[in-house]
């Protein structure tokens, strides 16, 4: 996978699953789901079993081959 890459988020938070999706580290929101559910995502460096946990500016999402850090658009 290999993926690291910097998301601008341009509201108040994204869910987990659908930031999964956007950045390509799953094909369809379902693998991004299972991805989770699996206690294969981190987020701030903690296990995150919440699917739609709420990612905010500030945050760093990583897991086995991917790294996304989280800003706010224009920042």
């Amino acid at each position: 996978m290999g993926v690291r890459e910097t998301f601008e988020l341009t509201t108040d938070y994204i869910p987990l699953c659908d930031l999964l999706k956007y950045c390509a580290v799953t094909d369809t929101g379902g693998q991004a789901k299972h991805l989770v559910a699996e206690g294969n995502v981190m987020v701030d460096g903690e296990v995150e079993l919440r699917k739609t946990c709420k990612i905010r500016a500030g945050q760093v999402v990583t897991g086995d081959g991917f790294e996304i850090e989280v800003v706010a658009a224009g920042g």
